[in-house]
């Protein structure tokens, strides 16, 4: 029996780059050949996309860990390496990611095909020819892929739904979406018989369908994580109608208007305006209910019997209609997609232990993609630095003799110019 996940974690890695080559040119009748080393390839990104055919997180609470494939490295005669093949990791529509950390939303996927870069790949290496110059007439260097992007994320599913149905534990929601659809939902006289969301696809005509979820049961203070509480509260959101069931026995232990009451004070407590979406209020188990009770509950709202089918084409067509409206009303669901910019150039940081830390994506790819045990790369690196401003910067935030200075993993000791 499969197993419905809606909350998981996820890591992603983009693919490292592929390194560039060192190579000359070796021909007979060519004395002295030049640089001839090719690029490496870039690392594959990782894209997370929406897909409809993908019903839960199931993929991934066993196996959490993603990775694109790295980029080739450079070969000799000017033979670039080939890129590294990007991931796709289909998710359910409906799937939020955020950082598992620090809590920030990076993305929601709320239509078919919404797609979000979840982790770009790194650059790959230029080889030694793209350092020839008047200067640099044999480079003996080039550069080292970069490693590609990782972090861990947090996955939710909100279950995209026409219809929620909302009620009381046991209050027969499991049985009125076995019974005007096709889903066939754990059906037993006990709370808490639903521990996942069930959806099933209620079928009128050629033109007339819509997705009712049955959500599991909530209890007074499931907006403060009482029972269910949140884990299922979430799935009601993104429901256009809202289906508010109440029971009817007179053996259940809080009565219809009280039900009714605690119900939408619940909702309200989660998210005010699930209380402005369209509903329909009806009582349930009218097949037990005898002459007076009805009464005695002060129960004056419509009935209905999964049962005895009392009541139920007429719920389905309130139903129908409110969707309908809704989907008029909203067109579709946007998406939220963060799109960060890459920070360029550099700037400086001071640490609590007295050294400084450059910051910027260029002058950390300085340092990330050349080899730093050469003194040729080595001082190339040190006129990258000298392009990007940095000696002024280090100067200006009061930086002296001997400081120690981090670039990424990589320290070295501060020497001003004379």
């Amino acid at each position: 029996m499969s197993q419905f996940v809606d909350e998981c974690q996820l890591n992603v890695r983009g693919g490292d780059g592929g390194a560039g080559c060192v190579s000359f040119r070796r021909e007979g009748p060519v004395v002295m050949g030049g640089p001839n080393g090719g690029d490496g390839g870039n690392g594959g990104d990782i894209w997370l996309v929406a897909d409809h055919n993908v019903a839960s997180l199931l993929a991934f609470k066993d196996h959490p860990h993603r990775k694109a494939e790295r980029g080739v490295h450079g070969k000799g005669k000017d033979l670039h390496g080939r890129r590294g093949q990007s991931l796709e990791i289909k998710v359910p529509i409906g799937t939020k990611a955020s950082d598992l950390y620090t809590g920030e939303v990076y993305a929601e996927l709320n239509n078919q095909g919404d797609r979000w870069l979840a982790a770009a790949g790194g650059r790959g290496g230029r080889g030694n020819h793209k350092f020839l110059s008047n200067k640099r007439r044999a480079p003996s260097f080039a550069e080292q892929g970069e490693h590609g992007e990782e972090r861990w994320l947090k996955l939710e599913l909100r279950l995209m739904a026409d219809v929620a149905l909302v009620g009381f534990p046991n209050v027969g929601k499991s049985t009125l979406i076995s019974v005007i659809s096709a889903a066939k939902p754990k059906i037993a006289d006990y709370p808490f018989t639903t521990l996942e969301p069930n959806l099933g696809v209620v079928r009128l005509d050629d033109d007339t369908e819509f997705v009712v979820a049955d959500i599991p049961g909530l209890i007074e203070g499931a907006s403060e994580g009482r029972g269910l509480g949140h884990q299922f509260l979430r799935h009601v959101e993104r429901a256009r109608v809202l289906c508010l069931m109440i029971d009817l026995t007179p053996t259940a232990e809080v009565w219809p208007n009280e039900q009714q009451r605690i119900l939408l004070e619940e909702l309200g407590n989660y998210q005010p305006d699930l209380l402005e979406r369209p509903r329909v209020v009806i009582g349930t188990k009218a097949d037990m209910v005898v002459d007076g009770d009805l009464e005695v509950m002060e129960w004056s709202g419509q009935v209905m019997s999964s049962i005895t089918g009392d009541g139920v084409s007429s719920l389905v067509g309130q139903l129908a209609a409110l969707v309908h409206d809704a989907r008029q009303a909203v067109d579709y669901e946007d998406g939220l997609i963060v799109i960060r910019p890459e920070p360029s150039g550099a700037m400086v940081a001071r640490e609590d232990d007295g050294s400084f830390r450059l910051l910027g994506r260029d002058v950390e790819r300085v340092v990330a993609l050349n080899d730093v045990t050469t003194p040729e790369a080595l001082a190339y690196i040190d006129y990258r630095l000298e392009k990007l401003g940095v000696p002024k910067m280090l100067a200006k935030a009061g930086a002296e003799e001997g400081d120690v200075i981090w670039i990424g993993g990589f320290s070295f000791d501060y020497a001003p110019d004379r």
